[in-house]
C-alpha cells in the first residue's frame, strides 16, 4: 500500500506493518488505561465533630472509647469510661482489648492527629467500624481522673 508523506513523497507501507503499529498502539492504550484505573487502596474511617461524638454516644450503646494519648496523658484526665491504648502502640498486630473488628470505636487524642493516625491503623488492621472525633480540648463533657 502507498502512502503519501506530507513533504510529496510516496512510501509502500505493508498492511502487517498497520496492524503491528495498530496493536502496539492497543497495547500502550490497554496498559495506560490499566495504570490510571488501578484503584489506591485507602483505609477508611469516619471522622466526625466533638458534638457528633456526644450524640453518638447518646445514642449507641456497643461502642469503645479509645484514647490513643500516652498514659501520663490518660491519667491526668480522659472521657468516662474510655480506655487507653497508645497510637505508638497500635501497629500492625492484633489489639487483645479491641477483639471485635466490627465493634464501633470512637477515636479521640490531645488534638486530634494522633487520633487520625490511629485511625487508620485500625482501618488498615481490619477494623470496620472506627470513628475518629478529634481532641480532648474540644470535649465539653465530663473528664475523669484514675
Amino acid at each position: 500500500m502507498l502512502r503519501r508523506m506530507n513533504d510529496g513523497r510516496a512510501v509502500y507501507v505493508s498492511k502487517e506493518g498497520n496492524q503491528m503499529k495498530k496493536i502496539i498502539l492497543l497495547m500502550f492504550a490497554i496498559m495506560f488505561f490499566a495504570g490510571c484505573s488501578a484503584e489506591v487502596s485507602k483505609v477508611d474511617y469516619k471522622q466526625i465533630t466533638t458534638e457528633e461524638a456526644i450524640i453518638m454516644m447518646a445514642e449507641e450503646s456497643d461502642y469503645i472509647i479509645l484514647d490513643v494519648r500516652t498514659p501520663e496523658e490518660y491519667e491526668s484526665g480522659h472521657i468516662k469510661d474510655a480506655i487507653n491504648i497508645p497510637n505508638d502502640i497500635i501497629g500492625d498486630k492484633e489489639i487483645a482489648e479491641l477483639p471485635d473488628k466490627e465493634q464501633l470505636i470512637m477515636i479521640y487524642c490531645r488534638s486530634g492527629n494522633r487520633s487520625k493516625q490511629a485511625s487508620e491503623k485500625l482501618a488498615e488492621l481490619g477494623y470496620t467500624n472506627v470513628v475518629e472525633f478529634g481532641g480532648i480540648n474540644t470535649w465539653t463533657e465530663e473528664i475523669v481522673k484514675e
